[in-house]
């Protein structure tokens, strides 16, 4: 019998021989120095170890896809986003079976738009509506945008490029939340209806409260912008919802006692 010490130690020879015969081949065919070779190991380990390791880390129904990382700026050129892989589950087994069940195929479909979307962005990924169309779910890219817009019907708001970054003429998930903050709902539940994690409703609320505070000091858009770290134009839509809605009393309470802390 050969232990598990044992076993990590031949594989770990065997790797080492395996470098050292793309080393040396590529010090052949390339003529590159001893630095130049190892700069080149080290990204190809970089970019497919997943790919190396999938065997133990993927689970059935899970794949691997590249997507844009979540530190691409918005107007960044695709072919200058840096890329990411990120694992999706795209067959849970029982669970998406007992959803099938209960909902049909379109309900199904909705649910994995939204566990994927949440998955990639749990992982520093963010997926758009043509990944979702032409790479995940292979249908009409109209097809994904009535889904989304069912889901926001019922409050949901995926994790998009377009929705995360601000973009396009998708209303920013940020208002949405705080929105249902305001109408008194708790952290627990706005993170279960949105997907969102309790730790990202709170500081969405928070930087809503900031931005709030501070307009009420009289600062302008871009000083708030540059102060809470977030674009000008969600400064303008968070205070456009302060001075539009009509919070649950407890909130508009809450708020009040802010701000009056705020300007003594």
């Amino acid at each position: 019998m050969i232990n598990n010490s044992s076993l990590q130690k031949w594989h770990r020879l065997q790797q080492k021989d395996c470098d050292n015969m793309f080393i040396n081949k590529l010090i052949e065919g390339l003529n590159c120095s001893q630095i130049e070779v190892k700069g080149i190991v080290n990204i190809v380990y970089e970019v497919y170890q997943p790919f190396f390791d999938n065997s133990s880390s993927l689970k059935p129904g899970q794949i691997i896809v590249q997507v844009v990382s979540i530190d691409a700026h918005p107007g960044m050129q695709l072919s200058e986003c840096p890329i990411i892989n990120v694992t999706l589950t795209m067959d849970n087994g029982k669970d998406d079976l007992l959803i099938r069940k209960e909902k049909g195929v379109i309900g199904l479909r909705l649910h994995r738009l939204q566990r994927i979307c949440e998955e990639a962005f749990q992982q520093g990924g963010l997926l758009t509506v043509e990944d979702l169309a032409n790479r995940i779910f292979n249908c009409g890219e109209r097809t994904v945008t009535r889904d989304l817009a069912t889901l926001r019907k019922e409050n949901i708001e995926v994790p998009l490029r377009s929705t995360i970054k601000d973009m396009g003429r998708t209303i920013s998930h940020r208002v949405l939340i705080v929105k249902e903050w305001l109408k008194g709902k708790e952290y627990s539940l706005i993170s279960r209806n949105t997907n969102h994690t309790v730790k990202s409703v709170k500081n969405y609320v928070d930087k809503f409260k900031r931005v709030v505070c501070l307009a009420k000091q009289n600062y302008e858009f871009h000083s708030i912008s540059f102060i809470v770290k977030i674009s000008a134009r969600l400064v303008e839509e968070y205070y456009n919802l302060y001075q539009n809605i009509n919070p649950v009393p407890h909130r508009k309470e809450e708020l009040d006692e802010l701000l009056k802390k705020s300007s003594n």
